[in-house]
């Protein structure tokens, strides 16, 4: 079953039904590690540094541990809500939509679900970068179908 959008965006509906129909048969694991790359790619769209900011390093640490089974689901789940906290208290829309992608990113850990919302609030990001410009949306969701598809590869190659 299709995801839904559950933010208001502007997209490249025909991309978004392509990467959805993947992430749908992808693992938990698959998606949130598509979803901590989405995120540290928006950042460095958006231009901001998160190496320095300490709740999402420590988000991304954990969800990749998660993603290896050594850290629990209220770790995720802890770390997330601090992102979001984060996001909230951002006056800078750019920053404050950047850290909503990390947020739901790190998420992922808990809900796989939190993975395509992470992709939407990256599409956002993008939006609001360029004024809603299309071809500039349809760039972004390339990038992540191609995305997905480099880390069902690498995935793949892994047990081989």
């Amino acid at each position: 079953m299709a995801t839904r959008v559950k933010i208001k965006i502007s997209d490249n509906k025909e991309l978004r039904k392509r990467i959805d129909l993947i992430y749908e048969s992808v693992s938990q694991e698959v998606a949130a590690r598509w979803a901590v790359s989405i995120a540290k790619h928006i950042f460095d769209c958006g231009g901001v540094d998160y190496q320095k900011i300490g709740d999402v390093i420590e988000g991304f640490q954990i969800n990749e541990l998660w993603q290896e089974g050594n850290a629990s689901m209220h770790e995720i789940r802890k770390s997330g809500y601090k992102v979001h906290k984060l996001a909230r208290e951002e006056e800078n829309i750019i920053k404050k939509t950047a850290l909503r992608v990390a947020g739901q990113a790190i998420a992922g850990g808990h809900m796989k679900e939190h993975a395509m919302v992470a992709s939407d609030y990256a599409v956002k990001t993008i939006g609001l970068l360029y004024q809603d410009d299309m071809t500039a949306i349809t760039r972004e969701r390339e990038w992540q179908l191609h995305e997905l598809k480099t880390i069902l590869q690498i995935k793949d190659k892994k047990y081989e």
